[in-house]
């Protein structure tokens, strides 16, 4: 039986590809400008949905002692970061602990100076998503930093539009939970988290802040 979230493996082969044809490098961009607010020295982060594993290259580089526990629920996804990290930074494999399964696969002791969630959020009904930010939450140590980079809430027609295309296209390919961008910031700040926005990219369709 696959496991839940794992729908993913579908889309594994063109992901990257997709979203470029749609967004060029804007969520890139996005992912890049939610990385400073790494913390400094060589902390203890989670990534949790990461997909094909660029953003891993991104973390090392910024942060070399970073120690980094990547969670990805899609088998076929965790093998390509895995190979990502083999060719294009062999030398850190042992700073990565890869770890197929969902927030449920977090250990009860674990905790994290950073969080990253990087389009991620977007994927999950408000019920299901409470659920799992509350568990990540729990597994943030006292000041830990949440880095998001994500949709914003659709401000035009157009944006509208291709948020809905989008939602319908992993609805049927993935079969991701939400049918429309759940209130990510509403969850967070009603932990007591407040952010500090990194930047805006594609017409402000995409957002990179900082969560504390």
């Amino acid at each position: 039986m696959p496991l839940p979230d794992s729908g993913f493996d579908y889309v594994a082969a063109f992901y990257d590809s997709l979203a470029r044809l749609v967004y060029g490098r804007a969520l890139q961009q996005a992912q890049q400008a939610a990385l400073a607010g790494l913390p400094a020295g060589a902390p203890r982060i989670l990534v949790i949905g990461g997909g094909t594993g660029w953003v891993l290259g991104e973390i090392l580089r910024q942060r070399p002692q970073a120690r980094v526990l990547y969670l990805e629920a899609s088998p076929q996804m965790l093998r390509r970061s895995q190979e990502f990290l083999r060719q294009h930074w062999p030398t850190r494999q042992e700073q990565v602990e890869f770890r197929l399964g969902t927030e449920a696969a977090l250990l009860s002791q674990e905790q994290f100076e950073a969080i990253i969630t990087f389009f991620f959020l977007d994927l999950f009904e408000p019920t299901r998503l409470r659920q799992l930010i509350a568990r990540l939450y729990a597994a943030r140590r006292t000041g830990a930093l949440w880095l998001l980079a994500d949709f914003a809430q659709p401000q035009t027609w157009w944006q509208r539009g291709l948020l809905a295309t989008m939602y319908a296209f992993f609805g049927l390919t993935t079969g991701i939970s939400a049918r429309r961008r759940p209130p990510i910031e509403t969850e967070l700040q009603r932990l007591g988290l407040s952010a500090r926005p990194l930047g805006a990219f594609f017409g402000g369709m995409v957002e990179a802040t900082v969560w504390q």
